[in-house]
């Protein structure tokens, strides 16, 4: 056979094309075959699990349960990792510093840190006060894992069968990560970061630990922080010698120590403790026998001591301190700060008086803060809040709120360094900025009429701060804001219109440097820091340089002019005094959220901050609430009050007050008539801003840490508790070092004189 395939000499090259074509088609059907083989096995062994009915219906919803649950709890790490982030053991550890307070003249004033609520170890404690704690505030502290998932459940049902609030859902270990990480607004965000942190705290820390914590930090009323604390202010005795019905008492104030304060309202304190006293029964932990004595002999309580501990101020500057001592090798320390009693208590009740009279639509009053500091920085009164027994958050330091149009001092002060002037011409309109274009507060989008700068700054025009932003450029207006001190701002199109949020304590201290004529004014709380052994290891005007020039005399003279319309002729009339200059700016964020007024005058400089924790907008007699409003009028009811001498130097760039001329032209006369006398007034008027410490002060201070020396001794280490408690009783571990009791030696006398009576008369308080 001969064809073309079998050609000559070709036969040993051949390929048998058919059989490996036959091969192939072969072994892919039988592949196939076999897959299918495979897949009808799993079909048939996976049938016997088919459900229906019910039972079908019962696994789709686990099914989709467990769907939603998983992506639930990713949502809810997602949430809580800003707080996870910020959690910070030495924030847990501050009680190895032990920070007693004095003011100016070396009188104390405060504690804080483990002289402060570190006193006495756990097993020290009595056990019916642990019980009583334990029944009130959380029965299932030694079963839940940080957070009590029927305890919440079992909250939730009584509200809503009260309507009301009735019971709460937090564990000791929520409460004790709010008390330590969190602010203290009620949002859902909130609570959300509080559960994460009390699980953090569980996994940390032993329940000995936490409950030992707990019970040394809570705030109880009367600036006391911890129940040995507490038990010195209410009792005047050490919280180990301690009864039944005084143990109620103390467990009753957790909730809210401003409300059940026995002296604040006694009827209520007494209720209170009797709903402790049936928690001990209800939950096993004492019979109906043994709480029934101390029904009938409540516990008696000390007259309350003069209560001038100045809490806000403390608390920041408690933190300062332990800024400054950090790497210095001393723990037991003196510190004399800025505050100015006086000063301090004319501002919480400027804020107290402006916003408590106040009622939203939902029957809350407004929360608030003020901050008062000399133009070099000190401060000399903070308010962080209306009620410190209520919530201890300082608004004032750690609240980043919308400044609103108060935050346009930094475009206008930009664009003075930038060629403009305040009789420069712009416009009211501006370039848009993408999809963004600025609108006014009346909601139009700017007239496009020619006005000065002065006059479109005074009115707070929207649209022209923004141009200028542009026009100036927007990254010199952050730099402006970093040299003045105020960090975090972001590059926005609307940043000229304060959409960031910035702490009014940052806030202030800005404004101060064109109160000081443009030099460098950090806010600071520490003027000295003394060890326990009394020797000097801090003196700011020894340790810190002096403050350089970061603003041109020129710019600062024409922003305080600018400052002055608006307080004149703008959106803060109701900031004007009648025995002295005052400037300033207004600032409203968008939605009534925020509304601030930070001025000064020749002698202070004070910024005031008015909102909702929860970012509410605020609403009075159906308006949104400005900044020309509550804010302008707290800052002029403090203001009227805290300059108790009329000898105030004249603000930078503009003319003296007529009141002023007056008080220096009598100030002349009397040197002429008596000499003795006039010298005597100007010695008083400059006492309060002097830094520098009387040699005897000085001395008593030395005696002062010589005896909190004697009573600390040595630093001690920390001890861990035990891991378990025993089934019947509440046992004595010891998880805290021991603290250094509270010197008994006298403090330091206070300045003399008494309550000073050179206030002036600043004439009838514009009323909120």
């Amino acid at each position: 056979m001969h064809d073309w395939f079998f050609g000559s000499g070709r036969r040993k090259r051949f390929i048998d094309w058919l059989g490996l074509d036959a091969r192939i088609d072969s072994s892919i059907a039988t592949a196939w075959e076999e897959a299918k083989d495979r897949y009808n096995a799993v079909s048939s062994f996976f049938a016997r699990f088919r459900l229906t009915g019910w039972r079908r219906v019962g696994n789709e919803l686990l099914s989709e349960a467990l769907t939603l649950g998983t992506g639930g709890l990713a949502v809810l790490y997602v949430l809580a990792i800003p707080a996870l982030n910020d959690f910070d053991e030495n924030r847990i550890a501050t009680g190895r510093y032990a920070v007693k307070f004095v003011d100016r003249a070396g009188a104390e004033i405060g504690q804080r840190g483990i002289l402060h609520n570190d006193a006495i170890e756990f097993h020290e404690i009595p056990d019916h006060l642990i019980k009583a704690t334990l029944a009130t505030e959380d029965r299932r502290f030694f079963e839940h894992f940080g957070v009590d998932v029927f305890g919440t459940a079992r909250a939730l049902f009584e509200n809503a069968r009260a309507n009301d609030v009735v019971q709460g859902g937090s564990t000791i270990s929520q409460q004790l990560a709010k008390n330590l990480f969190l602010s203290f607004e009620r949002s859902l965000a909130r609570k959300i970061k509080e559960a994460f942190l009390a699980l953090l705290l569980e996994a940390r820390f032993t329940k000995f630990q936490i409950l030992k914590m707990y019970l040394d930090r809570a705030y109880l009323g009367g600036g006391a922080f911890g129940v040995e604390a507490a038990s010195q202010f209410y009792f005047g005795k050490s919280v180990r010698e301690i009864n039944l019905p005084e143990a109620a008492l103390l467990a009753g104030l957790f909730k809210a120590p401003t409300r059940f304060a026995p002296h604040v309202n006694m009827p209520a304190s007494l209720a209170r403790t009797n709903d402790v006293l049936t928690n001990l029964v209800e939950a096993g932990y004492m019979s109906p026998g043994q709480v029934h004595a101390a029904r009938l002999a409540p516990a008696r309580v000390i007259e309350p001591r003069q209560s001038q501990s100045p809490d806000w101020f403390l608390d920041w500057a408690f933190e300062e301190v332990q800024r400054i001592a950090e790497g210095r090798g001393h723990y037991v320390l003196t510190a004399r700060v800025t505050v100015d009693l006086d000063m301090q208590r004319a501002a919480q009740e400027a804020m107290v008086t402006t916003l408590r009279s106040t009622q939203t639509r939902r029957g809350a009053p407004f929360s608030g803060a003020l901050v008062a500091m000399d133009p070099d920085g000190a401060v000399r009164a903070l308010v962080g809040g209306i009620d410190y027994g209520e919530s201890q958050f300082n608004r004032a330091t750690h609240a980043r709120r919308q400044p609103g149009s108060s935050f346009k001092i930094y475009v206008y002060a930009t664009a003075l360094e930038n060629g403009y002037n305040p009789r420069s011409i712009v416009r009211d309109a501006s370039a848009s900025c993408g999809n963004w274009s600025p609108k006014n507060y009346n909601g139009s989008g700017g007239s496009g009429r020619s006005l000065t700068v002065t006059d479109a700054f005074k009115t707070s025009l929207n649209t022209t701060a923004a141009d200028l932003s542009f026009k100036v450029g927007r990254e010199k207006v952050l730099e402006m804001t970093r040299r003045l001190g105020v960090n975090g701002v972001k590059r926005t199109c609307s940043m000229a219109l304060g959409d960031t949020g910035i702490t009014l304590l940052d806030h202030t201290g800005a404004y101060a440097v064109f109160a000081n004529g443009g030099r460098v004014s950090r806010p600071y709380a520490v003027l000295e820091l003394f060890n326990s052994k009394g020797e000097l290891i801090y003196s700011r005007e020894r340790d810190e340089p002096a403050a350089p020039q970061i603003v041109n005399t020129r710019v600062v003279e024409q922003m305080n002019q600018m400052m002055q319309a608006v307080v004149n002729e703008g959106t803060g009339r109701r900031a004007i005094l009648d025995f002295t200059h005052a400037v300033g700016k207004t600032g409203t964020s968008s939605g009534w959220r925020d509304a601030w007024f930070v001025g000064f005058t020749g002698a202070l400089v004070t910024g005031v901050w008015v909102g909702h924790d929860d970012f509410r907008p605020m609403w009075l007699n159906g308006q949104g609430v400005t900044g020309g409003s509550l804010p302008a009028s707290a800052w002029h009811a403090f203001m009227s009050v805290a300059h108790t001498n009329r000898n105030i130097p004249p603000i930078q760039g503009l003319p003296p007050h007529p009141a002023q001329v007056a008080e220096q032209q009598r100030l002349a006369e009397l040197k002429r008539t008596d000499p003795g006398l006039a010298q005597a007034q100007i010695a008083q008027a400059t006492q309060r801003k002097s830094s520098i410490m009387p040699d005897q002060t000085r001395e008593a201070l030395k005696r002062l840490a010589d005896s909190m020396l004697r009573a600390s001794g040595q630093q001690a280490t920390p001890v861990s508790a035990p891991a378990s408690l025993p089934a019947a009783t509440l046992p004595p571990p010891a998880s805290a070092p021991p603290a250094p009791q509270s010197s008994k030696a006298t403090p330091p006398a206070a300045k003399p004189g008494g309550r000073r009576t050179d206030r002036i008369d600043a004439g009838p308080r514009v009323r909120p």
